[in-house]
């Protein structure tokens, strides 16, 4: 099965930067994966999309409320997906959940990270 493994999670300032990083396992995962992307759950509420970038044609989304702070890039060499975080804010404050949508055997499946906090003080 397909493993994620996020870093880079940490305490920061408000208007300071974090980078996050989230490597795949398995030397065929570029054969399969879809897409890949970031979701992020503060205590008490549900878990939510911030980005998603195709794996392919390198296709991207981001919820509106971090468009034009934060950048999802991706290495397919490397198997693995970065969320560059700027101007960051109290409300960003979450444990950041990196996602894999991949295609095997047919089917499609979604897999997650264990996730990394990302706490951002006033």
């Amino acid at each position: 099965q397909v493993q994620l493994v996020e870093s880079g999670g940490g305490l920061v300032q408000a208007g300071g930067s974090l980078r996050l990083s989230c490597a795949a396992s398995g030397s065929t995962f570029s054969n399969y994966v879809m897409a890949m992307g970031w979701f992020r759950q503060a205590p008490g509420k549900e878990r939510e999309i911030v980005a998603r970038i195709n794996w392919s044609g390198g296709n991207t989304y981001y919820a509106d409320s971090v468009k034009g702070r934060f950048t999802i890039s991706r290495d397919n060499d490397k198997n693995t997906v970065y969320l560059q975080m700027s101007s960051l804010k109290p409300e960003d404050t979450a444990v950041y959940f990196c996602n894999a949508v991949v295609k095997y055997s047919g089917s499609v499946g979604s897999y997650w990270g264990q996730g990394t906090q990302v706490t951002v003080s006033s």
